[in-house]
């Protein structure tokens, strides 16, 4: 390649136009028409960004919010191509903030934030900017629009929309049955960073629960937890931001569980033998007294229906099922003779009327006892052979004669003699 080739590329080169390609984000606003030159903006990294002539060309500007410094935060500077540093152009700024939050020196296009920004306030302001000549008051370059974004950073921790929540849960649940979920939101910005990703964690009621840490669903722990044993469970979640790193901020929830009941208690009788007493002269559908077998379970779960299935008195008496007291009253089924019997046995039986499949391995689900019952003697009147008798004696019979001889007896005992 000849000298002269050189320089001729070289020329060619040098006239062309050159740009640059970052993220752009404008729009430009009409101007009157007139011939604008190059412009270039500067970072607060101290990069200066080129523009195609004719318009601005923007970046955009972030800001770290919660700015603590004792300075005004310095956010970008604008510069024209046509600025010669006499003072001749003026910088002016519009748009969300202008004037207040943002201000510009119109000599030098230097932007700063005059106090904190707080992200979760608002994430981003829109602003246009302006280069104008101060003699003429005309503009230099197009005005144009940019964004101001708000780097969010780490100044909120997780909340739960409740201070304490309820649940429950069936007693007796497998291990990993879902219990509840709570949710904690953080107002950080969750596309930059970790400083809204919540990770959860279980501070109190383990081993009996445990919490997913990515969900927040808290789940039965231990196997076999009774209602009988312990019914209340108080367990305190914590939801910590930044992944649950070190560093991160933290907030928490309290959730009361109850353990709800089911039915794995079979009835038990408190007494293996019950002893009652009945007078012989009550009346058919006389109660005679009552059992009442015990169930640790409530509810439906605890009702027990009574039966008599043995003894040699089924012949004799009855049992019904009160079901507002869960109790078996015992019933005279026929009239009762002391001199007949006196002594009756019967064998009670108590069964659950509401049995849970899961649960037959604890079974049986019922209980027997014996219920002896004494006949007690009445004190009858005698009774005479005949109801009437007819003597017939002579007119002039001696005093203390025997005439005739009645009969009575005592249906009781022969102990008790006839006068």
């Amino acid at each position: 390649m000849t000298i002269y080739q050189f320089l001729l590329l070289f020329l060619l080169w040098v006239c062309l136009p050159h740009f640059c390609s970052p993220e752009i984000m404008f729009r430009r606003t009409p101007v009157p028409q007139q011939r604008i030159l190059g412009s270039r903006l500067s970072r607060s990294d101290g990069k200066i960004l080129h523009r195609q002539k004719r318009g601005w060309m923007w970046n955009q500007f972030f800001l770290l919010e919660e700015y603590t410094g004792s300075d005004y935060q310095y956010v970008g500077k604008l510069h024209s191509d046509q600025d010669k540093g006499d003072g001749s152009l003026k910088y002016i700024l519009s748009g969300d903030g202008a004037g207040t939050l943002f201000i510009i020196d119109e000599k030098t296009g230097d932007i700063h934030a005059t106090r904190r920004i707080d992200r979760e306030e608002k994430a981003f302001y829109t602003l246009r900017a302006q280069a104008i000549n101060r003699r003429t008051l005309r503009p230099v370059e197009p005005e144009s629009e940019f964004v101001i974004k708000i780097h969010d950073i780490n100044d909120n921790e997780p909340t739960f929309p409740e201070e304490t929540y309820t649940a429950s849960v069936p007693e007796m649940s497998v291990v990993g049955t879902s219990v509840v979920q709570v949710t904690a939101t953080d107002a950080d910005d969750p596309s930059y960073g970790n400083s809204a990703r919540v990770i959860y964690s279980i501070l109190q009621g383990q081993p009996y629960f445990s919490v997913e840490p990515e969900t927040g669903i808290i789940r039965t722990a231990l196997q076999n937890m009774n209602r009988e044993n312990r019914e209340q469970y108080q367990v305190v979640i914590q939801a910590k931001d930044m992944g649950g790193q070190m560093g991160g901020l933290s907030g928490t929830t309290t959730v009361n569980i109850t353990l709800t009941d089911v039915n794995d208690n079979p009835p038990r009788f408190p007494q293996s033998t019950i002893h009652l007493r009945v007078l012989e002269s009550s009346p058919v559908g006389t109660a005679v007294g009552s059992v009442k077998a015990t169930d640790a379970d409530t509810g439906k779960n605890a009702e027990v229906e009574y039966r008599i299935i043995d003894g040699d008195g089924t012949d004799m008496f009855d049992i019904v099922t009160e079901k507002d007291t869960q109790e078996g009253i015992i019933t005279v089924k026929k009239p009762l003779d002391y001199e007949s019997r006196r002594l009756y046995t019967l064998k009670v039986e108590a069964e659950n009327t509401h049995v849970d499949p899961r649960f037959y391995y604890l079974g049986p689900f019922k209980d027997t006892t014996i219920v002896k019952i004494s006949i007690e003697d009445v004190d009858e009147p005698p009774v005479f052979s005949r109801s009437s008798y007819l003597f017939e004696v002579h007119e002039d019979i001696e005093v203390g004669t025997i005439i005739g001889t009645v009969m009575a007896r005592d249906p009781d005992s022969t102990s008790s003699p006839v006068r």
